[in-house]
């Protein structure tokens, strides 16, 4: 797969206003019922270009280390880098007011008909397609590492020590934050 080399946002282009920031998310909501990440991120970097891919990776990453749902985190560090409290504030209620509201609704209906087979089978199905579209978005949010021996390394420590040998994500994120914090000091990116 093959990624433009990052570029910075069209200088352009105006800082992105709350209910840009709230119509934004509004549709990733919509748009990514079942997980939102590669959503958000095309909208973020690919059509609104308000950050660049290197930026959304750099963020991302900082917003997978903090406490609370990575995209929360995202949406919430992204409006108070436009706005503050109320471009995170226009954010986050841009992400969840669709997908709460959709939510109930499915949540009434799946009640009344789930024990039917045909609903099942469905729900196996978007199962499965909601995993292959999670690692084609885990691959493009790494595009930017490569030419990044230490970085890959890093990442390939990481997928090994949690996927394979299944140590909890707690004990293994700190190890690997202070380690790799140590080794691009010691060798730079």
């Amino acid at each position: 797969m093959s990624e433009t080399p990052p570029t910075s946002p069209d200088p352009t282009s105006p800082n992105p206003t709350p209910f840009d920031l709230f119509a934004g998310f509004f549709i990733v909501g919509i748009c990514g019922f079942g997980g939102v990440l590669p959503w958000a991120r095309r909208m973020i970097v690919d059509q609104r270009q308000w950050l660049t891919a290197a930026e959304f990776t750099e963020m991302l990453g900082l917003c997978q280390f903090l406490p609370g749902g990575n995209i929360m985190n995202l949406t919430i560090a992204l409006g108070s880098r436009f706005h503050g409290v109320r471009g995170a504030i226009a954010c986050l209620l841009g992400l969840m007011t669709a997908p709460v509201a959709i939510v109930i609704a499915l949540g009434a209906v799946y009640d009344q008909y789930a024990a039917y087979p045909p609903v099942r089978r469905a729900f196996v199905a978007l199962s499965a397609a909601a995993a292959a579209y999670l690692l084609a978005t885990a691959c493009r949010i790494a595009a930017p590492l490569r030419g990044r021996p230490v970085a890959i390394g890093v990442t390939a420590c990481c997928f090994v020590v949690i996927a394979v040998l299944r140590l909890p994500l707690l004990a293994v994120m700190p190890v690997l934050a202070i380690g790799s914090t140590l080794l691009l000091w010691r060798f730079p990116a």
